[in-house]
């Protein structure tokens, strides 16, 4: 027997209750507070125009950030996700293992457990180029699947597992970048005190 419909009332208490987590989403993918309100503002109107063909057992956050990343990829030209896989994946992860060595030899592997970076993330992903960003955001954020990714963006899931793994990675040397300018982590050896 199929569950009862909600009420507007109900599915309005249900959906506005995640309304933070889905503008959080919406200003990781369009890194603009005033596009992020319209994102928002966009998704809830396609949900509340939606709401009889929601799942009853489904995720109520899930079904909105699916909403809103579809939402947000209906205003961006697809050909411009269509590319070819950036750089050598030797090297990258020959720089990622370069940072956690690096990290750990100054004795702060362990800095993302200690300190709150949650302002300065929200810089760090504002420096990373859109198709970067966006595959975090979607993967990382959003909790979306490497091949839901894919398939919204029209990429190889290569493209997204590499993008994501460059975007980790940038965004872990800028928090650490971070850390060090504030004094939480100790400054790297220039080269004349480590040939010293």
């Amino acid at each position: 027997m199929p569950a009862p419909k909600q009420s507007a009332a109900e599915f309005e208490a249900e959906t506005v209750r995640f309304l933070p987590d889905v503008m959080r989403f919406a200003r990781s993918l369009t890194r603009n507070v005033d596009d992020a309100d319209d994102l928002v503002q966009d998704t809830y109107l396609r949900a509340y125009r939606a709401r009889d063909t929601f799942q009853s057992g489904t995720s109520t956050r899930q079904w909105l950030f699916t909403i809103c990343r579809n939402s947000f990829l209906r205003t961006r030209d697809r050909s411009k996700w269509v590319t070819t896989v950036e750089g050598d994946a030797t090297l990258e992860v020959l720089a990622s293992v370069g940072l956690h060595t690096d990290a750990e030899s100054g004795g702060y592997a362990d800095i993302f457990d200690r300190v709150d970076f949650g302002p300065a993330l929200e810089k760090a992903m504002a420096k990373l180029s859109e198709p970067f960003r966006v595959v975090f955001a979607l993967v990382d954020l959003g909790d979306q699947s490497y091949a839901e990714v894919a398939e919204s963006l029209n990429i190889p899931v290569g493209t997204v597992r590499s993008r994501l793994f460059r975007a980790r990675r940038e965004l872990q040397s800028s928090l650490i970048d971070f850390a060090r300018d504030a004094g939480i982590a100790p400054r790297a050896p220039s080269h004349k005190e480590s040939t010293s």
